[in-house]
């Protein structure tokens, strides 16, 4: 199910993306990128549209993924 980060209050949106970004094998390149802007960067790409909020049900669990990942079933709720 499609989560529309505008829904979730601004701490549970940071926890979510925070939750995301820092989960193993997340790979931001040779040299490490500061907490705050993956952050940014992640926020930034959810307000444009580029990244989605997708929470699993059966797996009781919340991800990020690019909108061009998900699968054509998936409608907004």
């Amino acid at each position: 199910m499609l989560i529309p980060h505008q829904q979730l209050s601004n701490d549970a949106l940071q926890g979510v993306i925070e939750e995301f970004v820092t989960r193993d094998g997340i790979d931001y390149g040779e040299f490490e990128t500061p907490l705050a802007i993956k952050v940014a960067h992640v926020k930034m790409q959810l307000d444009q549209g580029g990244l989605v909020i997708i929470f699993n049900e059966d797996e009781e669990s919340i991800t990020i993924v690019s909108r061009k990942q998900l699968p054509p079933f998936l409608t907004e709720n």
